[in-house]
């Protein structure tokens, strides 16, 4: 079996737009004509750019290779242009080869990728969904009270959300996040936290679990003063309480609060998540199957994890192509924790599967389907092109105001 061809699809996420504003698709074809897909998530640089760098990457270190040696060719990747470091943008790339090639591997074996990489552990697979405003885009008014900066509108949120059968909501109340961060805490966004909190808590009583997101914001002592705020609603995470470059800093914080601290959705490879292990930074790991280098760098992830205490909560803000090997992780390792979902993953973020993602009261039941157990829809593809000048994700870039 031979990798041959590789097709690369950009294409723009429908309003609401939960996940992003567009997602990077691949489909690699071997020469006996058995298909994968795999998903890249790249913000650094334009998506078609992305996409052409998928091509090269493919056709360099991919094509004519068996799609079963996927070390050999994660390697030769990782080593390329002397390079031999964590990358950002060349994990993305790979992520999405790679992924398709289990998803190869997998329909060639007749089996699921989990059954694959150690076995199904888990029948089921306990969900959370980010509150998202309840109509409109994902986008509103940020002058208008939204779910986003209204506690009452957040906590109307979170309540129906449970009432529908999540058991954990996920929040960020806490401020802008810039490229200059991280910074102190402005006193209003201390107070919006805390309220956010309690009145999320008193809307959900012990039905659910509240996660506390961040994007770095912080620096140490902005982050212990959250902290300490948040405690008395027992989140079950302070997620990436300051910017991820430093997890001894990370690590400080984590031994000053109760709160377990989540971070990994911007970090990729087994040698950063070592170093985040390794001080003490985090106790739940949420690595972007679409980012860290793949599903196996994943497995080996959350295998080092199970040897600190920590478990895995896989990270999801792209495409469903990545939600579907998040999938695949999650049920093989025995320190998964709960999965990121976008709302029930029954609206327009699944237009370009064939595939449904199967959710039920609170949790996602793994397919029994070869592979990821997912193709791509080439016709809803088609219909959406993405032509907007923006990245996936953009930082506010100027300091913020005290």
């Amino acid at each position: 079996m031979k990798l041959d061809r590789i097709e690369t699809f950009v294409v723009a996420n429908p309003p609401p737009r939960h996940g992003g504003r567009y997602f990077i698709f691949v489909r690699l074809t071997t020469a006996c004509g058995i298909s994968g897909v795999g998903e890249i998530y790249n913000a650094t640089f334009g998506p078609d750019l992305c996409a052409a760098m998928a091509v090269d990457m493919f056709t360099r270190q991919f094509e004519g290779s068996d799609p079963h040696h996927i070390e050999r060719m994660w390697r030769r990747c990782y080593g390329a242009g002397f390079t031999m470091r964590p990358d950002v943008t060349v994990m993305g790339v790979l992520s999405g080869l790679e992924m398709a090639c289990w998803d190869i591997v997998g329909k060639a074996a007749d089996q699921p990728v989990y059954q694959l990489l150690g076995g199904k552990v888990h029948e089921r697979l306990r969900s959370y969904t980010y509150l998202y405003p309840p109509h409109g885009d994902v986008y509103p008014d940020p002058s208008l009270p939204n779910v986003y900066n209204d506690p009452d509108i957040a906590a109307e949120v979170a309540a129906s959300a449970v009432d529908e059968g999540f058991t954990a909501v996920k929040f960020d109340p806490a401020g802008p996040y810039t490229i200059y961060d991280g910074h102190q805490p402005r006193m209003e966004d201390l107070w919006r936290s805390e309220a956010f909190c309690k009145r999320i808590r008193q809307a959900v009583g012990n039905r659910a679990d509240l996660l506390f997101g961040t994007h770095g914001q912080f620096t140490v002592s902005g982050a212990k003063r959250l902290a300490r705020r948040l405690e008395a609603y027992d989140p079950l995470w302070f997620e990436e309480p300051i910017p991820p470059e430093n997890p001894a800093d990370m690590a400080e914080v984590a031994r000053f609060t109760s709160i377990p601290v989540a971070a990994g959705e911007r970090l990729t490879t087994k040698h950063e998540f070592a170093r985040l292990l390794e001080a003490g930074a985090a106790s739940i790991l949420q690595m972007n199957l679409g980012r860290v280098g793949g599903m196996l760098e994943a497995k080996k992830i959350a295998g080092m994890a199970e040897t600190r205490s920590a478990q895995i909560a896989p990270h999801l803000y792209c495409g469903p192509v990545v939600a579907a090997a998040n999938i695949q992780i999650a049920t093989c390792s025995p320190n998964f924790l709960i999965l990121e979902s976008i709302g029930r993953f029954d609206g327009p973020f699944m237009r370009f599967l064939n595939e449904p993602i199967v959710w039920e009261n609170g949790f996602v039941i793994p397919p029994t389907a070869a592979g990821l157990g997912v193709t791509l829809n080439d016709e809803a593809i088609a219909q959406s092109p993405y032509t907007g000048p923006e990245l996936h994700l953009n930082l506010i870039t100027e300091p913020v105001a005290p």
